[in-house]
């Protein structure tokens, strides 16, 4: 998730402790007992989103490039733990195209559906940090690539989609991408929806407003900043944003605010998770491994249906994303660090 003002991150939660490794997720603290788990770990997490080549600079220098994109960041994060990703984009046809998917590959996520297209460029990003090290974006993209023309990837009950940020309401692909999550739907995965709505894209907004609001319709959980939702609808308060504008549409929201504890809202819950600070190196990314974190626990636990969890069942799913979203911060790259997969 991009962030144009200071974001802290966290990482602890009272009373859960997690243990984090490739292959498992357990935790102390709480009620283990789910009623809705799945019980076939055949299922795997598909993202779709945009791919974008990230230039860092700091003092207008350039630090460092990687690849990115928020559902690309979460989906790095998720392939270096070993869970089965798979990851529907489009790039051009150059050396970043090349980059991106050698990088994809490097990290144990499917490229079978990174649609690359003939004769174009691939999309940059130039990302400003300042002195807090949140960072201000410059994008460069080649609209008349944006296109996904061949088959999606096939979509199987218990299956995890992430989606979300300009890509998943472009007009440009909402046919693609709305063929493509209807389809989900009635597969029964679950669909996690990151808002991230920005507000360059503002002027878009009554022409994009529609698919914002059917993607929510069609999400099992949706993510947003407050920051989103300012720019949306003009509100900073999560519980009237929940019930005026999320909980019509999708019975789970996840509201982040910065330094803010996260606050989580169901039809039965109203809940607020506390964190303690951490220092940042570049906030990049941030949001996008908390994405990355909870769809893993999520994974990882056999839950399928996220509307049924109790708040102890829900803890260890918020926990994971803090400490993917923490470790993030702690480097300029827009993943999860590889000592992370193998702490005990």
């Amino acid at each position: 998730m991009r962030y144009a003002r200071k974001m802290v991150v966290y990482f602890a939660i009272s009373g859960i402790i997690v243990t984090f490794a490739p292959n498992y997720l357990t935790q102390s603290g709480g009620n283990n007992h789910n009623p809705v788990a799945y019980r076939n770990m055949d299922r795997r997490i598909i993202g779709i989103g945009e791919t974008v080549l990230d230039i860092i600079f700091r003092n207008d220098q350039p630090l460092k490039a990687v690849p990115g994109g928020s559902t690309f960041n979460a989906l790095i994060s998720i392939g270096r733990t070993g869970t089965p990703c798979v990851m529907a984009t489009e790039v051009g046809d150059d050396h970043v195209a090349d980059i991106v998917t050698y990088f994809l590959k490097a990290n144990n996520v499917d490229t079978s559906y990174v649609f690359r297209h003939k004769g174009t460029q691939s999309h940059v990003s130039l990302a400003f940090l300042n002195e807090q090290n949140d960072a201000q974006y410059q994008f460069y993209k080649n609209h008349a690539a944006l296109t996904m023309d061949n088959d999606m990837p096939e979509v199987h009950e218990g299956d995890i989609v992430l989606f979300g940020s300009y890509f998943a309401i472009s007009p440009m692909l909402r046919t693609y991408v709305a063929t493509f999550l209807k389809r989900a739907k009635a597969a029964g995965a679950i669909l996690y929806y990151d808002i991230n709505f920005r507000a360059s894209h503002l002027a878009d907004l009554p022409a994009t407003m529609p698919h914002i609001l059917e993607n929510m319709q069609l999400a099992s959980v949706v993510r947003g900043s407050a920051e989103d939702f300012q720019i949306l609808f003009g509100c900073n308060d999560a519980a009237e944003v929940y019930k005026k504008h999320i909980s019509p549409h999708c019975p789970v929201f996840i509201y982040t605010d910065g330094a803010h504890p996260i606050r989580l809202f169901t039809p039965t819950l109203c809940e607020s998770f506390p964190a303690k600070p951490i220092e940042t190196v570049s906030t990049i990314g941030a949001g996008d491994n908390f994405n990355a974190g909870f769809c893993y626990a999520l994974y990882r636990s056999g839950i399928t249906d996220p509307t049924a969890l109790n708040v102890q069942q829900f803890a260890p799913l918020i926990a994971m994303g803090q400490r993917f979203s923490s470790a993030v911060c702690a480097t300029l790259d827009n993943y999860i660090p590889e000592k992370l997969i193998t702490e005990a």
